[in-house]
C-alpha cells in the first residue's frame, strides 16, 4: 500500500473513535429542527462546510453558505453550522454570533470544547484532531496544517448526513434526484 496513503488512515484510525455518537447526534437533532441551515466556515474548513452544504441538498435541506452573494438573512428558527479547527476564526465565530442574535441555534464542528465558537454553539461536534496551531490534546499529524482536521471534519459530517438520510429515508436513487443537473 500506498505508505503516505497508509499514515493518513492511520492518523485517520486516531480521531475518528473519538467522535462520539451523541456529538453526531445532537448535530443531527439540531438540524432536524432547522427552518433552514447556513454553514459558516474559512480556507479548508470553509471547502469542509460548502461539501457539507452540498450534501445537506441532495437530502432535501434548505442549505446556503454565508458570505455567498445569494444567502439570504439568517433568520430564527435557522441553523449556523460553523467549522472552525481552532473555534477561534474571526468570521465564524461572528457568523455565530449574527445567528445567535437573530435568534438561530448553531452548532459547532471544531477541535476546542473551550473555544468561542463552541461557547457560542447549542451543539458541538467535537474533532479532536491536529490543526495548524498544534494545540495541546489535539491529535499528532505528520500532515501539514489542518490536514487532519478536514480530512476527519469531512468523515464527520458525512457520518451525520448518513443519519439523516436514513432516518428521512433517503436512498441514493432519492439524493441522485436532488443532484445538480447543470454540471
Amino acid at each position: 500500500m500506498n505508505s503516505e496513503i497508509e499514515l493518513i488512515r492511520s492518523e485517520l484510525d486516531t480521531v475518528c473513535p473519538r467522535i462520539t455518537e451523541e456529538a453526531v447526534a445532537g448535530c443531527c437533532r439540531e438540524l432536524g429542527a432547522a427552518a433552514r441551515v447556513f454553514v459558516a466556515g474559512a480556507g479548508r474548513s470553509g471547502f469542509m462546510a460548502s461539501a457539507f452544504a452540498m450534501r445537506l441538498v441532495h437530502l432535501g435541506y434548505a442549505v446556503h453558505v454565508v458570505g455567498e452573494a445569494t444567502a439570504p438573512a439568517f433568520a430564527e428558527g435557522d441553523v449556523l453550522v460553523g467549522v472552525s479547527g481552532s473555534g477561534n476564526t474571526s468570521g465564524t465565530v461572528r457568523a455565530a454570533g449574527e445567528a445567535r442574535r437573530a435568534r438561530g441555534r448553531v452548532v459547532a464542528v471544531t477541535t476546542d470544547a473551550d473555544s468561542e465558537l463552541a461557547a457560542a454553539a447549542d451543539a458541538v461536534l467535537l474533532v479532536p484532531a491536529a490543526t495548524k496551531n498544534r494545540a495541546a490534546g489535539e491529535t499528532a499529524t505528520a500532515q501539514p496544517l489542518s490536514s487532519l482536521f478536514d480530512q476527519a471534519v469531512h468523515l464527520a459530517l458525512d457520518a451525520v448526513c448518513l443519519r439523516l438520510a436514513a432516518e428521512a429515508g433517503i436512498d441514493n436513487a432519492a439524493a441522485r434526484g436532488a443532484h445538480v443537473k447543470t454540471e
